[in-house]
């Protein structure tokens, strides 16, 4: 007699150097059943997926499928156990046909001959399945996204898989096509297949899931039961919160007034930003709190021209501008510290002194030609200003731990005099010294006038560093803290969506 059981994953872990990914995590999915997977950034949810489709070997911990063990090891063996990944990013040839699409790998042969009619027959038939009728000689890449992700579901399918991975796989849907998907999620379901689904739309969670598990920093913190869980309670496990409001003497909002410095109004960018109205004032610390997903991220690369968007206006001291590039914010004044450091902040090869001084370089050169002592003196006082451990200037970027790197990057900024500064995720894998020397730069730029967006995911950095608190959730404003209404509870209450004002999506 079968498990309860499609897959069992017991005391899962998996270290990466100087971190470790998954730390004895247990994860099941019940045979017929739908369940999301939740977390945020470096929850450990990829690393589990990644194992779970042969991506990524377990360090230690067993797996069963099918009241098997089971050792991915590729994803071919994964998928010829039953197992299909369907990931946000489409992983199909746009120019091939859908049929060829839904086949590749496994072409129907006749006499050692691709079958064509039979091909194109049965793709025909999966995709009716699934409410679907449309060319499949066409090219993938000739329909839209929603389409494609259908492709991807009737491949799936035709492999006759009992466990499917969906990751993310409404991120690029609209409303009438996420209710589409969520139909032929019930499908599958009625016919007893099991589904894996991650999103961080909390909507969608509720709407389809039958059990949610939550992972944070690599640990699970539990298996729940969807109807007996609330929005907020699944909020405070992802984040770790406890709904508690923090003690008013470590908040730093206040109720003082602002001159309106940044003011960004109704910008709207696919379905990332809904309309958002996000206003920033001289000196003000102003924290975009909400989940992985909400838009935090996307709208700051908007406000820095890093990114276009589709409608809205932005106003600088009361003129309307329009960023083409991140040089026209910079020329603004905006500077911005962006959330992947290694990737999109430091010059690893390069020196500390380089690393500094790369942004500011018409201050130390002059007709092309560096001087090489202006450049040693600014990079020499900002190493002094912000407490940089480093060996010497010269010593390279890559070298220094996490928290140095950061303050290097915002060494760079604060040397071209900025007005504002974007903060996105400043203290994320740097240790708790190192924390707190961040954020109190952050509240000293703030007492010399200079505006500061902070993004974060630690609702308590937020509640001790900023004077406002926009909460936003699926790029849309739910609620604005101020003054005593900052706390942990009502952060977590506006991104469950209770009690929340706004533009609620």
């Amino acid at each position: 007699m079968a498990g309860e059981y499609i897959i069992e994953m017991r005391n899962i872990s998996k270290r990466f150097p100087g971190v470790t990914a998954l730390d004895k995590v247990d994860f099941r999915i019940g045979r017929g059943e739908v369940h999301a997977l939740m977390g945020e950034n470096g929850a450990g949810k990829s690393t589990l997926i990644k194992i779970l489709t042969g991506i990524y070997k377990k360090d230690s911990g067993e797996i069963s499928f099918e009241d098997r063990i089971f050792d991915p090891d590729g994803a071919a063996s994964v998928q010829r156990a039953g197992i299909s990944a369907i990931y946000q990013e489409i992983s199909l040839i746009p120019q091939l046909s859908v049929a060829e699409n839904i086949f590749i790998g496994r072409e129907i042969k006749k006499r050692n001959v691709i079958d064509w009619k039979t091909t194109r027959m049965k793709s025909s038939g999966l995709l009716r399945g699934l409410g679907l009728d449309i060319d499949v000689d066409m090219p993938l890449g000739s329909y839209g996204a929603a389409i494609q992700q259908m492709v991807a579901v009737a491949r799936a399918i035709s492999i006759e898989s009992r466990l499917v991975v969906m990751d993310e796989p409404t991120s690029s849907l609209d409303d009438d096509e996420v209710k589409i998907l969520f139909g032929i999620i019930r499908k599958l379901k009625s016919d007893g297949i099991s589904i894996l689904f991650i999103s961080h739309r909390l909507n969608e969670v509720f709407e389809i899931s039958d059990k949610i598990t939550v992972l944070k920093d690599g640990q699970l913190v539990g298996e729940y039961d969807t109807a007996a869980l609330s929005r907020e309670e699944l909020v405070s496990k992802m984040v770790g919160g406890d709904a508690r409001s923090i003690i008013a003497d470590i908040r730093a909002g206040s109720d003082k007034s602002y001159e309106e410095f940044v003011k960004a109004e109704n910008i709207k960018s696919g379905r990332c930003i809904r309309g958002l109205d996000i206003s920033i004032g001289r000196g003000e610390v102003v924290g975009l709190a909400g989940l992985l997903g909400s838009g935090r991220t996307e709208f700051a690369r908007i406000l820095f021209g890093v990114d276009k968007y589709d409608n809205g206006h932005i106003t600088v001291n009361g003129r309307q501008v329009r960023f083409k590039m991140p040089k026209d914010g910079i020329k603004a004044g905006f500077a911005f510290c962006s959330e992947d450091r290694k990737i999109d902040g430091i010059i690893p090869h390069m020196s500390v002194k380089d690393n500094i001084s790369i942004a500011s370089l018409n201050q130390v050169s002059r007709f092309g030609v560096l001087f090489k002592s202006k450049q040693a003196n600014i990079a020499d006082q900002y190493i002094s200003k912000l407490k940089i451990k480093t060996p010497d200037r010269e010593h390279a970027i890559m070298n220094l731990s996490g928290g140095n790197q950061q303050k290097a990057i915002l060494a760079r900024w604060l040397c071209m005099k900025p007005r504002l500064v974007i903060m996105d995720e400043p203290t994320r894998g740097i240790d708790v010294g190192a924390k707190r020397e961040i954020e109190d730069l952050i509240r000293q730029m703030a007492g010399e006038g200079i505006s500061v967006l902070l993004i974060s995911s630690e609702f308590d950095e937020l509640i001790r560093n900023c004077d406002r608190i926009e909460v936003i959730r699926d790029g849309a404003n739910m609620k604005t803290l101020t003054g005593d209404e900052i706390s942990e509870n009502n952060i977590i209450r506006a991104i469950a969506g209770s009690g929340a004002t706004g533009n609620e999506a």
